[in-house]
């Protein structure tokens, strides 16, 4: 693992409840979802990148934080999955609580689509290529949360395409035309967020001498 010395993984017990976590919030979500289609696009990332992660977890086991991250990531997925983004009871609340003219729940979501990947993208750069920590590796971080924002878009719209009206619900516009740019800038200010609160912690766990 280039640059990084012992990577401070979860223990078995503690990987073992972020697991189970993840796996009763899928299976919860999974009973009675609001609308199966909807469920289904929002927890695929869950159901392809939980094996992976299973997979190679002996081989290349990840970082504490950047595995609560994704769980985290993964549970804002689910929830959203199971009652649709413009109908989360959360999102409901803080409408009705604070006065929103909308449900924001799905930008929560993308703010969480930018901050998470860009651990996820500073781990994976760090420990496989020579870039050190500095103003390429934060740039490039950003540049594949922004990427991954930008691709989900285009996945929405393919739905769109294919699904018609059947793929409002995982639209989630809620009538606001610039729903998309939304999304993407929130997933870039996730990500910025993220490397200025956690790049230093990040660092102490994978092995890094402090800067």
């Amino acid at each position: 693992m280039a640059g990084t010395g012992t990577v401070q993984s979860p223990s078995r017990a503690e990987g073992g409840l972020l697991l189970a976590i993840v796996l009763g919030a899928l299976v919860w979500s999974g009973i009675a979802p609001h609308d199966r289609l909807t469920w289904l696009l929002e927890v695929v990332w869950v159901l392809l990148g939980l094996p992976l992660v299973l997979a190679l977890r002996h081989r290349f086991p990840l970082t504490r934080l950047l595995c609560w991250l994704l769980a985290v990531h993964a549970v804002i997925l689910i929830y959203g999955g199971a009652h649709t983004y413009a109908l989360t009871p959360l999102g409901l609340w803080a409408q009705e609580s604070f006065d929103f003219a909308r449900n924001h729940y799905d930008r929560l979501g993308h703010f969480a689509q930018g901050f998470v990947p860009a651990i996820l993208a500073r781990e994976l750069l760090l420990r496989n290529t020579p870039l050190r920590p500095g103003g390429w590796l934060a740039y490039l971080c950003v540049a594949a949360a922004l990427s991954f924002s930008a691709f989900f878009e285009m996945i929405e719209w393919w739905a769109a395409l294919v699904w018609g009206g059947e793929a409002d619900a995982f639209l989630a516009t809620q009538g606001d035309v610039w729903d998309t740019q939304w999304d993407m800038f929130l997933a870039m200010c996730g990500a910025v967020l993220s490397l200025a609160l956690l790049s230093r912690l990040h660092g102490r766990q994978l092995g890094q001498a402090p800067r």
